[in-house]
This record gives C-alpha cells, sequence and structure tokens, in this order.
C-alpha cells in the first residue's frame, strides 16, 4: 500500500475540528431546525473530510446532511467545498427506475395515448417495401416489359412499367396487398407465438371455464374463422352471452355458451281434442223408428180409438 492511500485514509486535523463550520454550511442550504446532530466523518482523500449531520426534515428518513470541507497543502484555513443531502444506510428510498417500456402493462393505453414501437421490437419485421427485384416471369419485369413494348408498339406509349396506370394485377405489390403485407413492417414468427402464447393463456383449453365446458369451440357455431396462420389454431367468439366475447379464443376452449350444448327442446303440442268442433253432424227433425212397435198412420189408430 503506497504512502498516498495510507494519507487519505486518515482524516486530516485540521477538517475533521471544522464541524462548526460545516453545520453553518449545512443551516444555511436547509430549512431551519432540519440539521440534527453531527453522525460522524469520513475521509475523502488528503485534507479532504466529509461531515454528515442527521436530517429531522419530514419525508426524508434515514437522509444526512453531507458537507464536504478541504484544506490547501501547507494552508491553516478551511474551506467549504459542497453541501448536499444523502440517503444514509436506512434512509428511505424510492425504488429503482424502470422505463416506461417496461413498466407499461395491458390496459394502460387510453384514449389519446401514444404508444411507439421501437424500430428494433422484436414482434415485427420488415413487411413489402417495393425495393425487390420481381421474378422474370412477373408483369412488372424487365424480360416481360420488352416483350410487351414489342408487341404493343402502335398500342401502347411505353412498357407497363413506364405506364401512368401500370397494371396492378399480378404484380407484386398486388399480391403483397392482397395478401395483408403491403406494410412498412409486419408480425414477425417471435410476435406470432408471443401473441398466440398471451390468447392461449387468457382464452385457452387449461382455463376453468374450459375444463367445465361441455365442448370446445371448434364446433361451436358461434366462432368466427380468422385468417392467417393463427387460424390454424384461434377464432373470434360471437356469442354475446360468452365471457369470451369479441375475444381471440383458441379452438380448444370453450364456455357453457356452446351452440350444441343444450338444445332447447321443442314447445309441447296439444292432444287432440275428442270432440271434434269443426265439422256439422245433421240431425234429422224426427228420429228413425226402432223397436217392435209397427209404425201406423193417424187414420188407423182413429179406428182403434186411440186419440
Amino acid at each position: 500500500m503506497s504512502a498516498a492511500s495510507t494519507r487519505s485514509r486518515t482524516p486530516d486535523r485540521l477538517c475533521a475540528e471544522a464541524v462548526d463550520l460545516a453545520r453553518a454550511a449545512a443551516e444555511e442550504a436547509a430549512a431551519p431546525g432540519v440539521v440534527g446532530e453531527h453522525a460522524g466523518l469520513v475521509s475523502e482523500g488528503d485534507r479532504v473530510v466529509t461531515h454528515f449531520f442527521e436530517c429531522k426534515e419530514l419525508g426524508y428518513r434515514g437522509w444526512r446532511w453531507a458537507v464536504t470541507v478541504a484544506r490547501a497543502s501547507r494552508a491553516k484555513i478551511v474551506t467549504l467545498d459542497e453541501v448536499v443531502l444523502l440517503p444514509g444506510p436506512d434512509a428511505v428510498l424510492a425504488p429503482e427506475w424502470v422505463p416506461w417500456s417496461e413498466r407499461l402493462r395491458p390496459g394502460d393505453l387510453g384514449p389519446g395515448d401514444l404508444l411507439p414501437t421501437d424500430a428494433e421490437d422484436l414482434r415485427l419485421e420488415p413487411g413489402f417495401t417495393g425495393e425487390e427485384e420481381p421474378p422474370p416471369n412477373s408483369a412488372v419485369s424487365a424480360d416481360m416489359a420488352e416483350l410487351a413494348e414489342a408487341e404493343d408498339a402502335e398500342v401502347t406509349e411505353g412498357p407497363p412499367a413506364r405506364l401512368a396506370t401500370a397494371p396492378s394485377r399480378g404484380s407484386i405489390a398486388a399480391v403483397a396487398e392482397e395478401l395483408g403485407m403491403r406494410r412498412a413492417r409486419v408480425l414477425s414468427r417471435y410476435g406470432l407465438h408471443v401473441a398466440a402464447d398471451r390468447w392461449e393463456e387468457a382464452f385457452g383449453p387449461k382455463t376453468p371455464m374450459a375444463q367445465a365446458a361441455p365442448a370446445a369451440c371448434v364446433s361451436c357455431g358461434f366462432l368466427v374463422p380468422i385468417g392467417g396462420s393463427l387460424g390454424q389454431a384461434f377464432g373470434v367468439c360471437a356469442n354475446e352471452f360468452s365471457p369470451a366475447d369479441g375475444r381471440v379464443v383458441s379452438l380448444a376452449y370453450g364456455c357453457g355458451g356452446h351452440s350444441e350444448a343444450a338444445v332447447m327442446p321443442k314447445p309441447p303440442q296439444p292432444a287432440p281434442p275428442v270432440i271434434d268442433e269443426t265439422r256439422v253432424d245433421p240431425f234429422p227433425l224426427r228420429p228413425a223408428p226402432s223397436g217392435s212397435v209397427p209404425d201406423v198412420t193417424d187414420e188407423e189408430s182413429a179406428e182403434l180409438g186411440h186419440s
């Protein structure tokens, strides 16, 4: 160990005795009655000492006023260096600062808020920019342009690639736009996997709702299919009574609102009536003769003395 290191560990005597100078400087920087008792000192180097005083200010429990004094070489006058408020060993400190991009949670974005996306976001990758060289059989390739110019020299004003209204069907831009990739950036494979894991955790087969469901969403009539590679494992729920209404759900998810879980029974049909009141039965005014009594006229009954 060098002599300079040994000297720096030992506080300078004159600087260590300048407690009153350090207290006066701390009281000048702080509010009245905030500077407490002397809490020790530490050597910062040759003829440089820092004095600590307790801080009695509310909200700064465990903090200390640090006053650094120094003395020039061969000088007997101690001068003030700086006064700061520093946390002590038992100080109450704020949590470590975390960037906003790491503090952001789902649902924090409100109306009017802007969420910038990092240029190196792993969830995204460059989409179609139009700078790629088209394939040889493309309608806008150089070979096809020369062929079209030779065949349509008297019809068009130039090759299709130079026309103001270039044909869009069959071009790379048209195909990219049809596939939904004519954007500056599209989802990368990593972004697809992250989204799939997030949706699987929220509305997947391992949720309590899916475990108690009578059937999976893959056979539900309320499931709306989605395109792309994610459509092989996910869809959108369109049942307003389902807890996943309007959400992206796994095909293995399920709930009690399955379209085929419990089919409503048909309303009961009334039994046919015993008496048919919709039909008229004819009844004669005189009943038909019946029994063993012969049918006689009025004249015959008068001869027998019957009235």
